[in-house]
């Protein structure tokens, strides 16, 4: 075990390594920035209204609402990378991993655009009648002949196998040690308890799992921001100095005491871009699952929602916790016993008890960490159980759910050191052919974003309009003929029944 522990960090290392998956991430979100004309700027307001004011579109093919998909991405997002994650980043890369992750965060809006774009786009129906996309899909319905499909079967090979590690043991590990370090909860009884709860849901497939988590989702959200604001009120006159030092050490990667002693710029742009990608997932493809499950008139449309989970998640979620870490002090905090850095595990929890009265703040992390963490494993359910349905069928999909819920309870009782460095290295290896799809089908995400907002700018044309001006548009026809139920077998070759396309 010390062995392939040894195997997986040296794996990982590279693959999250400063020579590989970090300037692919930055570089294909920066070339998207510029093909789409800095989309994520002047469409932010317009999307956001789409998808949190007005909610969905009426009338439209899909199984949940653009809110729904919307929140059910948030849920697998926002997680322990926006607790323990950024805690990590600053901890070894210093406070100017937060810029870096910032970066990643306002690149990553393209890449989430395309990326959902694209899985709405090439959408299909399964034999159940449920909408199944995302790069399991559009890669080989988009990019032909052989590549496409290696590409798109190795997508849905790692998404299914990281399903179960960063999408669901090591979720409910945090959640378990957490509960029995706050209220002395043994992590068998808090197994049971995820386990049961996580199977309840997942038995109602994405349209529970809608339900839930755009109930769920915007109040862990608040509560957790609203805490963070009211510690960085407190603390206001430490924010210039705060913003100050983020901007400072982004450039010459200074390290918290007792951390990587005098690290180089390269480590607060590597922990930076590292741990943005594992908070926000942009370009990892997974989010772009749910999107595909929306009820929308127009892939543009649902692309620029999705595209606004990336600015909650990373521009508000992570920022509010950096800021909380820095302004404290946590960041530089030691540990007496050791007289090192204390953890990225307790910084953070450091941090909102430093910040707030009594016990509050302990409290409030762990709260938060328990709704992160539990969402997230909804959220990344529903992605795994979609590339079951690529690779093996509908048949499959119960299964899997119920095999899923009991992995939650393994992954609260066991140790999961491997698991977290496995998960690491699943989870940059998902994004690699998910990236390089991107960059092959970025002509085409960016024609057709320009067509669509000619005529729709503001993103309020009716389903009758769209139709009116996409009519003659080559792939239209295409796109709706992925409501035929049972379009999924005939695209995957299991299954040589033909479909006869419709429109409506």
């Amino acid at each position: 075990m010390d062995q392939l522990q040894v195997v997986l960090d040296n794996i990982g290392s590279f693959v999250w390594g400063p020579f590989f998956l970090i300037p692919l991430l930055l570089g294909t979100g920066l070339y998207l920035t510029i093909r789409l004309g800095f989309l994520q700027f002047h469409k932010l307001i317009p999307a956001l209204n789409l998808g949190i004011i007005r909610r969905r579109d009426p009338d439209t093919e899909g199984d949940i609402s653009q809110f729904q998909a919307l929140t059910t991405a948030l849920a697998a997002t926002v997680g322990t990378g926006n607790i323990v994650g950024v805690a990590t980043a600053i901890g070894i890369g210093g406070p100017g991993a937060l810029f870096w992750m910032w970066v990643t965060g306002l690149l990553g809006m393209a890449s989430k655009y395309s990326e959902a774009y694209l899985a709405v786009r090439f959408r299909t129906t399964d034999e159940a009648g449920d909408k199944s996309g995302g790069p399991q899909y559009y890669l080989q319905k988009a990019i032909k002949g052989p590549f496409g499909k290696i590409l798109a079967l190795t997508f849905a090979i790692f998404a299914f196998i990281a399903s179960f590690g960063i999408g669901n043991m090591t979720q409910g590990n945090s959640i378990a040690a957490n509960v029995e370090g706050s209220w002395n909860v043994a992590p068998w009884v808090t197994g049971i308890i995820l386990m049961v709860m996580t199977l309840l849901v997942l038995v109602g497939g994405i349209k529970s799992i809608g339900r839930v988590t755009a109930g769920f989702v915007p109040v862990m959200i608040v509560f957790y921001v609203a805490a963070s604001l009211y510690i960085l009120i407190v603390n206001i006159v430490d924010i210039p100095a705060a913003f100050a030092l983020i901007f400072t050490d982004a450039f010459s990667g200074t390290a918290a005491v007792g951390g990587f002693t005098g690290s180089i710029l390269i480590i607060a742009i590597q922990y930076g871009v590292a741990r943005g990608m594992f908070s926000n997932e942009s370009g990892l493809g997974s989010a772009a699952i749910a999107a595909a499950a929306a009820q929308t008139s127009h892939p543009v449309r649902q692309g620029l929602v999705s595209m606004t989970q990336t600015f909650i998640d990373t521009l508000i979620v992570v920022t509010c916790t950096g800021l909380v870490i820095i302004t404290t002090g946590a960041w530089n905090v030691i540990d007496e016993a050791t007289g090192e850095q204390i953890s990225a595990a307790l910084m953070t929890g450091e941090a909102f008890s430093h910040g707030l009265p009594g016990q509050w703040g302990h409290w409030i992390v762990t709260i938060g960490l328990i709704m992160f963490a539990f969402s997230t494993i909804l959220g990344w359910s529903y992605y795994g159980e979609r590339n079951v349905e690529r690779l093996f069928g509908q048949r499959l999909v119960m299964p899997y759910r119920v095999v899923f819920s009991i992995v939650v309870f393994i992954g609260c009782t066991v140790p999961l050191s491997i698991v977290w460095s496995f998960s690491d290295v699943m989870n940059g290896l998902m994004a690699l052919p998910n990236l390089i799809g991107l960059l092959v089908l970025s002509g085409l995400i960016a024609r057709e974003t320009k067509h669509y907002l000619k005529h729709d700018p503001k993103l309020v044309a009716t389903t009758a309009e769209i139709e009116a001006f996409m009519v003659e548009r080559p792939g239209w026809a295409d796109w709706k003929s992925g409501n035929v139920v049972g379009s999924s077998r005939t695209h995957t070759g299991r299954t040589t029944v033909q479909h006869t396309h419709t429109s409506d």
